[in-house]
Formats: C-alpha cells, sequence, structure tokens
C-alpha cells in the first residue's frame, strides 16, 4: 500500500540544525512505541507487551504519523502492517534504539561501584613511578575498577576537564579557578640540573641566580614547569635565555647531559649518566601537586572511590 501525504505538516522538510532538533523533540518519546507496534504488527499485542494503555499507544502511532505527514501503518481491522514510508521509518529507529541501549549499559557499566571506569589525567612527569604506584595501591581494594589514563601538561588536563573528558587530574600548579575545586596533595623540589662538565657540576648547592649566564632548556609556554622556571628565574633576578623548549622532562635531561644548556626540573625516576642534579638554596625551588575536579559534577561511586584515595595521600603522593 502506498502511502498518503497528510495535508498537516508539523515537521519543516529542511535539514536546518534547528529543525532537526524540533523533530527529535517531537519525535523521540513515541519510537520506542513505534517499534513494539511495528514488531507485532498489533496494537492491543504491543500495549500489553510494552504495559502501556492501548489507548495512550494509539494516540502515540496517529500524532506521530501526523508529525510526519505520512501514513506508517495499514489497518487491518485489529491489527497492522508496516507501509514502504513505515519500513524505511524502522530501519532507521532500531539503529537509533539499538545504539541509545548500547551508551546506556556502557554508562551504567562505567557507573558501577565494582567494575566502573575512572578517566584519570596526569603530567608527564608522574606517569613513570608516582601514577603506576597510586595505582597499584588503589586496586588492592578496587580491583576491577578500570582506568582511562591521559598524560599530558596542567591547561591540557583542565580544558579536557572542564570539557568532560576527565573525570580528575593530578597537575602543577594547582589550579584557582571557579568552575574547579582543587585540593594541593604534596610537594616536589625541583633541581637545578648541569652537564657533568658544567662549571657548577662540583657543587652539591647553588643560587639559581649563579646560572643566570646559563642558556636554558625548557618546557614550552603553556606547561606548568616553564611557568615556574620562569617565576623563579624572576624571583632570582633575570630572565632565563631559552635555548630549546619540549614537551618531556627526560628529553630534557638529555638535551642538557648534551651540553646544550641547563635546566629546573624535579627528580628523575632512574639517575641520568652525564648531568648532575643540584640543590637549589635560593629562592625555594618546589612545585605544589594537586588533584582537580570539576565543581558541581556529580561523581559516580569509583570516581568518588579514586578521589577518597587520592585525598588520603596528602603529604605521601609522591614516592
Amino acid at each position: 500500500m502506498a502511502h498518503q501525504h497528510r495535508p498537516q505538516r508539523r515537521l519543516s522538510p529542511s535539514g536546518d540544525t534547528e529543525d532537526m532538533a524540533e523533530t527529535v523533540r517531537l519525535l523521540a518519546p513515541r519510537l520506542a512505541y513505534f517499534a513494539g507496534v511495528a514488531r507485532t504488527e498489533h496494537v492491543t499485542r504491543a500495549a500489553q507487551e510494552m504495559n502501556v494503555p492501548q489507548s495512550t499507544l494509539s494516540r502515540a502511532m496517529a500524532r506521530l504519523e501526523q508529525d510526519l505527514g505520512v501514513d506508517l501503518f495499514a489497518r487491518h481491522g485489529r491489527t497492522v502492517s508496516l507501509t514502504t514510508a513505515g519500513r524505511t521509518f524502522l530501519a532507521a529507529v532500531e539503529r537509533a534504539l539499538a545504539e541509545v541501549g548500547r551508551a546506556a549499559g556502557e554508562i551504567r557499566a562505567d557507573a558501577d561501584p565494582a567494575t566502573g571506569k575512572v578517566a584519570f589525567g596526569f603530567l608527564h612527569t608522574m606517569g613513570a613511578e608516582t601514577v603506576p604506584g597510586l595505582l597499584h595501591a588503589f586496586r588492592a581494594d578496587h580491583p576491577r575498577i578500570r582506568f582511562s589514563l591521559v598524560q599530558n601538561y596542567g591547561e591540557a588536563m583542565l580544558e579536557r576537564l572542564r570539557a568532560g573528558e576527565l573525570d580528575l587530574c593530578l597537575t602543577s600548579p594547582v589550579p584557582d579557578a571557579p568552575d574547579l575545586v582543587a585540593r594541593r596533595l604534596d610537594e616536589q623540589k625541583l633541581r637545578l640540573v648541569v652537564p657533568a662538565e658544567h662549571r657548577l657540576a662540583a657543587r652539591r648547592r647553588v643560587r639559581l641566580a649563579e646560572a643566570a649566564d646559563d642558556t636554558f632548556v625548557t618546557l614550552e609556554p603553556g606547561y606548568g614547569l616553564r611557568r615556574i622556571t620562569d617565576d623563579l628565574c624572576r624571583e632570582a633576578g633575570f630572565k632565563p635565555r631559552i635555548a630549546f623548549e619540549g614537551e618531556e622532562a627526560e628529553t630534557l635531561r638529555g638535551l642538557v647531559a648534551a651540553g646544550l644548556g641547563v635546566a629546573l626540573l624535579p627528580p628523575p625516576t632512574v639517575p641520568r649518566p652525564g648531568v648532575v642534579e643540584l640543590t637549589v638554596t635560593a629562592p625555594r625551588a618546589a612545585r605544589e601537586i594537586g588533584v582537580a575536579w570539576l565543581a558541581d559534577r556529580p561523581d559516580t561511586p569509583p570516581v568518588a572511590a579514586f578521589k577518597k584515595f587520592l585525598l588520603s595521600r596528602r603529604g605521601s603522593l609522591l614516592p
């Protein structure tokens, strides 16, 4: 049976975003009803299976056809059959409902207290030792909680936090923003890293001002450690001359070992040949490490458990 065009069309045929949004708003509540009737080809049976009044289902189908402006069903007494338009519409509706079901199952699984997922971001310098140790300790009590791990610099992680792509992140400096909640967890001393043959290499302690005439290798602008380096040098009375900018602390150590400059860096996971790590006595060279999350966002049970664990490590976060 060919479908008939109804005289009143409630939905615009254009593909404008605003029109599409209105289409979805009008049609979405009735899609599951339509699929149920299409599957059974019987309004009464479909109403019984979906536990809704038959009158509600009949009105929903009539309104759906009215909104679309086409007949989706051919009526045969108490039974119905799909028109050509109805079969086309059913294929798309079944795909949409299956995708909604898949997404609902996924988010329920991610929120499961025992087996859910935490999206966790952290600085590159925390990836070799600190974060693996934290996850090992946490999973002693939560062995099946899953993690999506993201390594990046601080500002990029905060952007992903705001975008809803991360639940928590370890970052430095500790952010101060009205849309975020941040807690200081620990402090990490920074060292002046110089080549083994450097004039200061025989020393154990130095003032940062003693490196004022050296070229520096640093992280790129936007990295928290770069901002701290610039601030400490300013406090020591000079502006660092930058020879190389990178994205990863151990690469900078390699540049220092090659004699290409000096750097302010956190302690290495393992000693690096070719460099000497000096304690900076003035100004005080350290960076705060903190955990941040988006304010006013409810936590799933696994996120809440991991957040509580991180806060319990205040003062003992770093190896």
